[in-house]
């Protein structure tokens, strides 16, 4: 029996974003948006869609007088990140 994928994650987008933040610390708005070549309203949408869940905190500021947005993955992203992950390797092997 296959598990259920995690909605939240089966985004392409989404699933982009995820996939940027688990390899790096924290990363700002126009790094994301640049490595997933997503627009940015489209973005931003994901964005607060990942941190409702809780698999992402973002963090706004500003880089002098510029504004700047800061992500980075959470505990339970990584967790959810792994478990997606599984899934599809269970896919895989069947």
């Amino acid at each position: 029996m296959f598990k259920k994928l995690d909605p939240l994650l089966h985004s392409e987008l989404r699933l982009a974003v995820m996939s940027v933040l688990i390899g790096v610390k924290e990363a700002d708005f126009n790094f994301i948006k640049e490595q997933t070549q997503a627009t940015a309203g489209n973005l931003s949408v994901q964005l607060d869609k990942l941190a409702q869940a809780g698999y992402i905190q973002v963090e706004k500021g500003f880089a002098g007088k510029k504004p700047r947005t800061l992500c980075r993955v959470t505990p339970q992203g990584i967790q959810a990140f792994s478990d997606y992950v599984e899934c599809l390797k269970g896919y895989i092997q069947h």
